[in-house]
């Protein structure tokens, strides 16, 4: 690894004068992608390239008229035109790619680096944390601020219905998804650590990243070396350690505790005619509220949202006008159509606690429907043997699962591959209800056809294309 021509944050900062022309290798990775809008917007040219164009980011990238090569078309002729090149954390340390880029004599960076030092810097970074949640919470919390006139910049790692998924703001707030995911082969710290956050906001914290993290503490390690540069930190305390972090800031008065195990709760939720009401007991007083957000994890993750506005001097009048009308990110309980009768509905979990509440949310959203359940798991931990068993509770709720097998071999050292004909075994020993396991679209497609019936409900989940089905004629059937 050469890292002769590695700009760090001290470099960008002295250099960012003369960055004007940036190229973005894997450009349409959601992080990638979502950074390279932002670019554009402070008014830098903007080229990258990627192997494939897929939507939703591919399309965006189009759309905004952002140059876009194929990897093959990429040489260092090429990249001789940019005064800097931002590799994505796709990109392996020992590939080609890697030596080719090290060897331009461009500088290179990673893009939390760069968003970083030339974005977030001037703002009041606001950053959303958390094993699961990231994504919604940070839409949701952009739209009360937008509601709240704060003009808030954004970064959303998903695709938005009403808005771009990046967006500069004219106001001192970003809010910005803050994944501990590493940032490049070349920089093997967590992303989070790189954006300057100055409140930030713990949504939940359980193992994952098996492939970057041994363990738990290895993870806390990461978010507490944030901290002393944090101003305060709103936490999930029924999760050990996103309370590990906090107490680890050392000021109890900047660091609010919510969730089922605080008295602050949210409590009392219910949902009426299609809304959800809650209760947050804040300082003595009780606030009620009133929200278009269903399911009982999402209206935690909204709940950090309402604490966040109350610890920044927003009355309670105005958080209340803020959340009755709220959309969701594209592939969170998306309503994709109808297919025989049957609604069907996308959703990106893939780590055991986001299937579970993704199964009660879809339960509460539709309570007189059968829940008929499509999973992936595809990513480096779930394919893995570190969920093998954990899996297996979540579909206590469903009445038939078919697990889909991407055949893809884990990265994640530590562990086996997961034994998806296994866990289909055995959630239809512990449950006794029709489960299967499959590798081919063809009999998943057969499998969905015998589910699909009035009165039910097909929910997909995965962080990918379910063996390709979002990518096949099935999206055409959908009415």
């Amino acid at each position: 690894m050469n890292l002769e021509n590695f700009w760090d944050a001290d470099k960008i900062q002295s250099n960012a004068k003369s960055i004007n022309k940036i190229f973005f290798y894997r450009i349409c990775g959601m992080g990638m992608g979502t950074c390279a809008i932002l670019m554009k917007e402070l008014g830098k040219t903007i080229a990258g390239a990627d192997n494939a164009f897929f939507p939703p980011m591919g399309d965006y990238l189009k759309d905004q008229k952002i140059t876009c090569f194929q990897l093959s078309e990429v040489n260092q002729e090429l990249l001789g035109d940019y005064d800097l090149i931002v590799v994505g954390n796709s990109v392996g340390r020992n590939s080609d790619d890697a030596r080719m880029l090290e060897e331009t004599g461009i500088p290179f960076t990673s893009f939390p680096c760069l968003l970083g030092e030339l974005l977030l810097k001037e703002k009041e970074v606001v950053g959303i944390s958390g094993t699961h949640g990231k994504t919604t919470t940070t839409y949701y919390l952009a739209q009360m601020l937008d509601h709240l006139e704060q003009g808030p910049g954004y970064l959303v790692g998903g695709v938005l219905l009403d808005r771009p998924p990046a967006a500069i703001g004219s106001g001192k707030y970003f809010v910005i998804e803050s994944d501990e995911y590493d940032s490049a082969y070349f920089q093997k710290i967590a992303k989070l650590r790189q954006y300057n956050i100055d409140q930030l906001i713990i949504t939940s914290l359980e193992y994952d990243h098996a492939d970057i993290y041994p363990d738990m503490k290895s993870i806390e390690m990461e978010f507490e070396s944030i901290l002393p540069n944090v101003k305060k930190v709103i936490a999930n305390s029924d999760y050990q350690s996103a309370r590990n972090v906090a107490e680890k800031l050392g000021r109890d008065e900047d660091i609010t505790y919510y969730g089922e195990s605080s008295k602050l709760g949210p409590n009392n939720i219910r949902v009426e005619n299609g809304d959800t009401f809650f209760e947050i007991n804040l300082n003595g007083n009780q606030y009620n509220f009133q929200t278009s957000v269903i399911g009982t994890h999402n209206i935690f993750n909204l709940t950090t949202c309402i604490l966040f506005c109350f610890n920044n001097g927003f009355s309670y009048e105005q958080i209340k006008g803020s959340v009755l009308e709220l959309k969701n990110v594209k592939r969170r309980q998306e309503l994709r159509g109808t297919y025989k009768k049957s609604f069907v509905v996308d959703d990106f979990a893939h780590h055991p606690t986001s299937v579970e509440l993704t199964i009660d949310a879809i339960k509460k959203k539709f309570p007189n429907r059968k829940i008929f359940t499509v999973i992936e798991p595809s990513t480096s931990t779930s394919r893995s043997t570190a969920f093998q068993t954990s899996f297996i509770d979540c579909f206590k709720e469903a009445s038939a699962v078919v697990v889909a097998n991407p055949q893809i071999t884990t990265n994640a050292k530590q562990f086996e591959n997961l034994d998806y004909d296994q866990l289909a075994q055995d959630i239809n020993k512990t449950f006794n209800i029709p489960t299967w396991s499959t590798t081919e679209l063809s009999t998943l497609r057969a499998h969905i056809d015998t589910l699909s019936e009035e009165e039910s409900v097909l929910l997909i989940m995965g962080n990918r294309t379910i063996l390709g089905l979002w990518e096949s004629d099935f999206i055409k059937e959908l009415q």
